[in-house]
């Protein structure tokens, strides 16, 4: 039986055809409420200096263009780099800075910067420069503003090597200097492929088992490897501020440097022989040591193997020295960790990992600093006496905090919180961090007794932020301040040491985000900035959070918006759902809510909020928990649960009267795309859907995927039953889906949405496959992301509003490199 389905399947995709539909009408544009959206400024990203003076902002980019997006671009170990700046295409930019002061709200503009990209701010710790890199068309220069003299300087000539030390410079934490990682081939041409030295690509099994999961953009010759080292090959050098420059060591294939606290050494982890063609350079040979900062060695740390063959398992790490890193409470101590499991959190040890740490001068032998129990996660530290140990496990999804003195971290260890890392409600916050005297970064110890912390505080009722001081003596919390009603309001950053005074963004259902500083000794709150409404369109819309539960009792949740102009009066109308699963061990912890309801309604153009202005009701992010409890994983029931939450949402709004029933549709990006095929495979609740960047056959993912574990062997009817391609025959609603051409998420290889709209135009499914020329995993370019807009609005409009004539656009195309749009037609 199976083999004739297979037979009929191939005789079905040698007779059909796909229609290529918008070749002819090239990037096209949504109605005007729609377009809007794509320019709406975003609340620019904040920074504030060490002494609370000081508030950086920094306008972020939204969209780019087309052009810029397609700037020549490099894919090399799991990495993709512009070639010309020798920089990361994926890092964060952002087009100006302005810098707001706190205690006046006085305003100063940095003005005088080139055209370029804006990346990597950064604030010295004396609080008196901000340095950033601007990248340009040929170049990644370092920067730096002077708060004090109102002065912009250009710091380096030399183009910075980003491509994987990503942030590749670091403030001294004395503020005297930065030490930066130089592109040293920057300006030079790569050998040119030679094809006369061509030669066979062989690769041998190991013998070990290797669950080494789906990455894309590795190695894959020779002359990838040749390419990889030019490109990383970088040189440190310490830069004054008075821009002089002094070589550190000599040039190498940095993967990553750290300062010591008390700026005297560094860590440095280089890259070595032999890379691979099956895992990114993280997985590559490392050489880790500490240098003084003229480069010469004082101490190697490890020399680790190539890391092709982890354990299985999302908590298996390489043996030997890991996590290498300062400690930033002491001058130049070394920490890191070491599995005692081999690496396999399966093995059953006392003690899955030990911390070592050595010392300035590094002529003594590592010392065991620690023994810790699950998988070492981080230390945050405070002084000699008080340091947060975190660590986790995945069996359990746990993850638990501890206290202690470093000064006997064996004794009196005192466990903070323990808790599923899904379970919000017990989520105890992150901690507040100042400068030390030295000027790295430490936990915020008052009194060497009290620290804070900041959260979302999600709760029954929604998010509720907090401010809390923590004792650590008595190991108690105490709620300094929260969030009221009908506001929501979280802390960005505290001002003094008794958390009376702080920065908060504040924002309501109508009223916009901005920065306040609020006092709570004198009652006060002063607003810092007044940022104009984002979407005046779309005033008037109201978010409504809803509870209602699965058929097993499993509580959920989501967001119901409805248009400006909605009449209950006129009856039902259409309701746009957009979703993304996420996996559970605990039931309780699934039904939590995550969300506010007095958040200011965000209309961006990325999800499903635009399509309000077309008449349709939008519930957005209703839970779709996928529970597996005890020795039973989440995914064994992966599409029972799928449908059933789907469901009770259906259910839940046409009791409301709100929807109608037979014009829902189902839409999401990524595993939500995964989500939305499987539902239109296994339900009919929904009239269409609309699935963006997924994955649709999990046999190409064999080694695992989002939190599936086990692999493909181990599993194989867990893969088949939750992958749609292997159902596409049961597939009676149309399906829109749009693909980045570039896509290097793993996992999501833009052949998935290819051979899933292959799959369902054989079988004579109703379906629109977009692919975007330049784009990778989200959409950046602004033509893209109008053309998106404008492909779910049409669909939508002919699939929701089915009594509606489908009106002929108008021509916006342009003469320039477009998306491909193919449907399925079957001949």
């Amino acid at each position: 039986m199976k083999l004739l389905k297979q037979i009929t399947f191939i005789i079905l995709m040698t007779t059909v055809s796909y229609t290529v539909c918008a070749q002819e009408q090239g990037y096209m544009t949504p109605s005007p409420e729609l377009a809007k959206l794509v320019d709406a400024p975003l609340i620019p990203t904040s920074k504030l200096s060490a002494n609370g003076n000081w508030l950086a902002l920094l306008q972020r980019n939204r969209v780019l263009t087309l052009e810029e997006l397609g700037q020549p671009e490099q894919a090399l170990a799991g990495i993709k780099f512009n070639p010309q700046t020798f920089m990361r295409t994926s890092s964060r930019q952002y087009s100006s800075i302005e810098f707001k002061h706190v205690a006046t709200g006085a305003l100063i503009k940095v003005t005088g910067l080139p055209k370029g990209k804006i990346k990597s701010p950064s604030w010295s710790a004396d609080s008196r420069y901000l340095a950033f890199i601007l990248e340009q068309e040929n170049s990644a220069t370092l920067w730096a503003y002077d708060i004090e003299q109102r002065n912009l300087k250009q710091l380096t000539q030399s183009t910075l090597n980003g491509v994987v030390t990503s942030t590749p410079y670091q403030w001294l934490p004395d503020s005297t200097a930065i030490i930066a990682n130089i592109a040293i081939n920057h300006g030079k041409q790569p050998s040119a492929k030679d094809k006369s030295s061509l030669t066979p690509i062989i690769q041998t099994t190991s013998g070990k088992k290797a669950s080494t999961r789906t990455y894309q953009n590795l190695l894959s010759s020779p002359y990838d490897i040749q390419l990889f080292k030019f490109y990383s090959e970088g040189q440190l050098i310490k830069l004054n501020l008075n821009a002089s420059a002094q070589q550190i060591g000599n040039p190498t294939y940095l993967k990553h440097f750290s300062v010591s606290p008390d700026s005297t050494n560094l860590v440095v982890g280089m890259m070595a022989d032999p890379f691979s063609f099956q895992v990114p350079y993280s997985r590559f040979p490392a050489v880790w040591q500490v240098w003084g900062m003229r480069g010469y060695p004082l101490f190697e740390v490890a020399r680790q193997p190539l890391a092709d063959a982890l354990p299985a398992g999302f908590d298996s790490v390489r043996e030997g020295p890991r996590k290498i890193q300062w400690r930033d409470d002491h001058g130049a101590t070394l920490i890191w960790a070491e599995a005692q499991d081999g690496g396999d959190m399966s093995v059953e040890v006392d003690y899955h990992d030990h911390l070592y740490t050595i010392s300035s001068p590094f002529k003594k032998e590592p010392e065991l600093f620690a023994k810790v129990e699950r998988r070492f996660s981080s230390v945050e530290w405070a002084d000699n006496n008080v340091a947060i140990l975190n660590e986790w496990r995945f069996a359990d999804r746990s993850v638990r905090s501890s206290v202690f003195s470093p000064r006997n971290p064996e004794q009196n260890r005192v466990v903070f919180s323990e808790r599923s890392a899904n379970d919000a409600y017990k989520d105890p916050g992150n901690f507040v961090y100042e400068n030390s005297d030295l000027g790295s970064r430490v936990l915020k110890l008052v009194g060497g007794r009290y620290l804070f912390l900041t959260g979302n505080g999600a709760s029954e009722k929604g998010n509720i932020p907090f401010l809390d001081r923590y004792d650590v003596k008595t190991n108690t919390s105490t709620r300094i301040w929260q969030s009221s009603e009908p506001y929501y309001e979280r802390v960005r950053a505290m001002l003094d040491d008794e958390g009376m005074r702080f920065i908060t963004v504040r924002e309501s259902r109508q009223e916009q985000p901005n920065f306040f500083v609020r006092d709570l000794q004198f009652d006060t709150l002063e607003q810092l900035t007044k940022f104009a409404h984002p979407y005046p369109a779309f005033k008037g819309v109201v978010k409504e959070q809803i509870k209602y539960k699965r058929d097993d009792g499993v509580e959920l949740s989501g967001n119901l918006y409805l248009p400006t102009d909605y009449d209950p009066s006129k009856g039902r109308i259409p309701v746009l759902m957009w979703a993304y699963p996420l996996e559970f061990k605990d039931k309780a912890v699934a039904s939590q809510v995550r969300e506010s309801p007095y958040q200011f309604p965000y209309i961006g153009y990325w999800g499903p909020m635009p399509y309000l202005a077309k008449g349709i009701a939008v519930f957005d992010d209703p839970t779709m928990p996928i529970v597996g409890t005890g020795d039973t994983q989440p995914n064994d029931t992966f599409r029972q649960q799928l449908v059933a939450s789907a469901k009770a949402a259906v259910d839940t709004l046409v009791e409301k009267g709100i929807a109608d029933p037979k014009r829902i549709a189902i839409a999401g990006h990524s595993y939500g795309a995964f989500m939305v095929a499987n539902l239109l495979a296994h339900s009919d609740l929904f009239a269409t859907g609309i699935a963006r960047s997924g994955a649709y056959n999990r046999t190409l993912t064999p080694f695992g995927f989002q939190g599936e574990p086990r692999n493909f062997w181990e599993a194989q009817n867990v893969y088949a039953s939750m992958s749609p391609f292997f159902h596409a025959e049961k597939i009676n609603e149309p399906m829109l889906m749009i693909h980045g051409e570039e896509d290097p998420n793993s996992g999501t290889f833009p052949m998935q949405s290819k051979r899933m709209f292959a799959a369902m135009n054989g079988l004579g499914g109703n379906a629109r496959l977009v692919m975007l020329p330049e784009e990778g995993h989200g959409y950046k370019a602004r033509e893209s992301i109008l053309h998106v807009l404008w492909e779910q609005e049409q669909w939508l409009e002919k699939y929701l509003f089915p009594e509606k004539e489908e009106a002929i656009p108008e021509d916006t195309s342009t003469d320039e490199m477009i998306p491909v749009a193919t449907e399925a037609t079957v001949n």
